[in-house]
């Protein structure tokens, strides 16, 4: 009986030391990027990525011409056998 009541008191202690650290990471003041000054770092990594933006737009527009070319010719490669097929049963 008195080693459980020894075992409670330290479970206790334990969990009642753990309460202020909790406590302290729930209230601790939280970073606002939004109105932190910006930095030159800022600006720079922020035009970085303004320009990689840029480069990544007119790859997937080269991309996309280059699938809507090829489904074009597809198509016309399509069209064409259907005719030559029509010619036949002539």
């Amino acid at each position: 009986m008195k080693t459980s009541t020894l075992i409670a008191a330290l479970v206790a202690g334990c969990l009642s030391a753990g309460m202020p650290a909790a406590a302290f990471a729930q209230t601790a003041p939280s970073r606002d990027p939004v109105s932190e000054p910006v930095t030159h770092a800022d600006s720079k990594a922020a035009k970085e990525q303004s320009k990689a933006d840029k480069k990544a737009a007119v790859a997937q527009a080269k991309a996309d011409r280059k699938k809507t070319d090829a489904q074009s010719d597809a198509d016309k490669a399509a069209a064409d056998a259907r005719v030559k097929d029509a010619k036949k049963q002539d």
